[in-house]
């Protein structure tokens, strides 16, 4: 018989918490197993390893709705598309750093304007807020 695990040592193993276990069966990203009449549910050993993947994905940016494809992909062993997939993602990052380089720029354009120290009536930062 294949090792089976307690809810809580599934956690513990994954690094999360059982409510994120819990979730990600709401979300069917993990399968649930059956309930033992007058028994506790007991997962496989490798609900651990998916659970490790999932984490790494969002680490990279994955939604779970991306996650839910990425395993449906590794399951069809389709990689062309997985990288089709990983290759958009690394677009929408792309144009993320773009937009928050332009945010970066702009404020460091106010935060020199109060270090000009020059007598105003107010803060310049506040003020450029304000403007319509």
């Amino acid at each position: 018989m294949a090792l089976e695990l307690t809810i809580g040592r599934v956690a513990k193993l994954a690094a999360v918490n059982v409510e994120t276990v819990r979730y990600y069966q709401r979300r069917r990203l993990i399968a649930e197993p059956d309930k033992p009449h007058m028994g506790y549910r007991r997962y496989p050993a490798d609900i651990v390893k998916r659970i490790r993947f999932i984490k790494r994905a969002q680490a990279l940016g994955f939604t779970l709705e991306e996650i839910a494809e990425l395993l449906r992909l590794e399951e069809a062993r389709a990689c062309a598309e997985t990288r089709a997939l990983a290759a958009h993602k690394m677009e929408l990052i792309d144009r993320k750093l773009t937009g928050l380089a332009a945010m970066r720029k702009a404020l460091a354009g106010l935060v020199q304007q109060c270090d000009r120290k020059q007598p105003t009536k107010g803060c310049p930062i506040i003020q450029v807020l304000e403007q319509d």
